[in-house]
């Protein structure tokens, strides 16, 4: 059945009302709020405190399949540049990744459903807080989610700026990588910079372990493996004529299969370990909780692929989809139940 010409209406505005006033992860007060109000009205059951700000919908319709809808609703600190206007009203916070179309999204579907109550069964429309990077989905098992509200399947999607306006992707398999993040600390000697060797410099051993690194994906793995190893951050150093004893460097590394990823941890590992001694440098390693690789199960990927075809036409279907490098948090935490990721 499709939707109507006035809920997309509608749809459009709470994107934009929501993309105007972005919120960070654990901050979507106002966002949880108003996606609460807007669920009610629907006539929806509507439960709120999951995570802090997380907002759980129910919508029953007799027996049948209970399944689970989800959209992620926080921010990103980045200052938006855009003219247009519905652009952030918050210095320092934007919705860049889509997370207010996300939102928007899976309140029309809500709506949709229930005016129409075109299905059987029972669907939970949950709407997550602090998906970036922030465990927010993860909050939400912890604190009682599949108990309070069981699942058969749970179905998600990510806009995606690449992919034709009106096109869906996916595929039976790994849709999106797997995500690792770690902090490495090198100790040297600080020392004058007119006398190096009277000191261990660190941002020497720094730049010989950036470069070290960069050769796991292309030197140490098989060609047909993917990965990829990024040092996003580097720190170190306070007076510019003085070598500093220490150098932080962070970034991450992406992979596609368990394999693979045990396999860059292990080299990372070994490579902080010996690298920087050619330098006199000591190096150390510490990580922060990670993602698994986002894996569709094939039974839910092959029924949205049927659906969507049914829906938009075959030709707007792009089955076996090759995946992303990008990360998502939610085979990481919600691995009670199956269902798919698509764009």
């Amino acid at each position: 059945m499709a939707v109507s010409p006035s809920l997309i209406a509608e749809a459009v505005g709470w994107r934009r009302e929501f993309h105007a006033a972005p919120e960070l992860g654990y901050q979507e007060q106002e966002t949880s709020r108003r996606v609460a109000e807007l669920l009610a009205s629907f006539g929806l059951q509507v439960h709120r405190g999951l995570a802090g700000t997380g907002v759980v919908a129910t919508l029953e319709n007799g027996p049948g399949p209970v399944i689970g809808l989800r959209a992620d609703m926080d921010a990103l600190p980045i200052t938006e540049l855009g003219s247009v206007s519905y652009r952030s009203r918050r210095p320092g916070v934007m919705h860049a990744c889509g997370h207010d179309g996300h939102t928007a999204m899976l309140l029309a579907a809500a709506a949709h459903l229930a005016q129409t109550r075109h299905f059987s069964g029972t669907v939970h429309f949950v709407f997550q807080p602090a998906e970036e990077n922030l465990g927010g989905a993860r909050k939400m098992v912890e604190e009682g989610l599949f108990e309070r509200f069981p699942m058969d399947a749970i179905y998600a999607l990510h806009n995606w700026p690449g992919i034709p306006l009106g096109e869906v992707a996916l595929s039976d398999g790994a849709m999106m990588a797997s995500l690792d993040a770690f902090e490495i600390t090198l100790r040297g000697k600080s020392c004058h910079a007119a006398m190096p060797e009277s000191g261990a410099d660190p941002i020497v051993a720094a730049a010989q372990l950036i470069m070290a690194l960069q050769t796991i994906p292309s030197r140490r793995l098989s060609p047909q493996d993917s990965a990829v190893v990024s040092i996003t951050q580097i720190n170190g150093g306070e007076a510019i004529n003085v070598l500093p004893d220490t150098v932080v460097l962070r970034g991450t590394f992406r992979c596609l299969s368990n394999r693979v990823r045990a396999r860059v941890r292990e080299l990372i590992e070994s490579y902080v370990a010996t690298q920087p001694q050619v330098s006199d440098v000591q190096g150390e390693i510490s990580w922060f909780p990670g993602y698994p690789v986002t894996k569709n199960h094939a039974l839910q990927a092959q029924q949205v692929r049927e659906v969507a075809a049914a829906t938009l036409g075959a030709q707007a279907v792009r089955w076996n989809q090759a995946p992303s490098m990008a990360s998502e948090i939610l085979p990481a935490c919600w691995r009670p139940v199956r269902g798919p990721i698509s764009g």
